[in-house]
C-alpha cells in the first residue's frame, strides 16, 4: 500500500458502527470511489463450505445494528440462509485502503419492506427478477431472451407484480470491524461488538 491513504484514529471513532459507516461512505463518495455500496455476502452452503458473491447494500440502521440486502429466497444464497442463518458482509475500497466487515444472524424483513424494495427498482431489474432461475444451468443466451420476451408479454415493460420470493434480508450485526490500511504497515483496526447497552469498541493489533 505504497500510496497516500486516509488517516484513521480509532480513539476518535464515534460510538456506533452506523455513524462511522456514514463518515466513511461520505468520504468514499467525495473521493469518487466506484460502487461503494457493493459488498461481498458470505454464506454457508449445505456441504458446510463457505460461498460468497457481490451484491448491493440496500440500507443500514442508524446505529449499524442491521445491514440490509435483497435477493430471491429461491436463490442459492436464499436457500443457504434458510438452512444456516449466519452470514458475513465485506466491503473493500482499494483506492482508500479501507475494509468493513460485518457478522451476525440473518432474518427476513417484513413483507412490506421487501415489496417496497422491489417496486423501487428499475423496470429492467424487475423484469430480471420476474425471470428468476438464478444460478440454474442455461443452455444458451437465447433461453434468457425467450424468458424475457415472455415476461414482457405477461407483465409489460414496467412490471408492478412483486415476486413472492423477493426478500429483503437483515444481518443483525453482532460485530462490525473497520480496517484502515497504512503504507507503514501499522494498519488501524477497530471492532464494534454488540452489547446489552449499545456497542463496545476495541482497537485491534494489525
Amino acid at each position: 500500500m505504497a500510496r497516500d491513504l486516509p488517516d484513521f484514529d480509532p480513539a476518535g471513532a464515534p460510538e456506533t458502527p452506523g455513524a462511522l459507516l456514514r463518515e466513511w461512505l461520505e468520504a468514499a463518495l467525495a473521493a469518487g470511489v466506484a460502487d461503494p455500496t457493493a459488498v461481498v455476502l458470505s454464506t454457508v452452503a449445505p456441504d458446510g463450505l463457505p460461498d460468497a458473491r457481490v451484491l448491493v447494500l440496500r440500507g443500514v440502521a442508524e446505529d449499524g445494528s442491521e445491514w440490509a440486502f435483497a435477493s430471491s429466497a429461491a436463490s442459492p444464497k436464499g436457500r443457504h440462509l434458510a438452512a444456516e442463518s449466519g452470514a458475513a458482509l465485506t466491503a473493500y475500497w482499494p483506492a482508500q485502503g479501507r475494509q468493513i466487515r460485518v457478522r451476525g444472524p440473518v432474518v427476513a424483513a417484513p413483507e412490506d419492506r421487501s415489496r417496497a424494495d422491489f417496486l423501487g427498482r428499475s423496470p429492467t431489474a424487475r423484469i430480471a427478477a420476474l425471470i428468476g432461475r438464478q444460478s440454474e444451468p442455461m443452455a444458451s443466451p437465447q433461453e434468457w431472451t425467450a424468458e424475457e420476451e415472455n415476461v414482457r408479454r405477461t407483465h409489460g415493460d414496467d412490471p408492478r407484480q412483486v415476486p413472492t420470493d423477493h426478500t429483503v434480508y437483515l444481518i443483525r450485526a453482532t460485530g462490525v470491524e473497520f480496517w484502515q490500511g497504512s503504507a507503514d504497515r501499522r494498519h488501524r483496526r477497530l471492532r464494534y461488538t454488540r452489547a446489552d447497552n449499545g456497542w463496545e469498541r476495541t482497537a485491534l493489533w494489525p
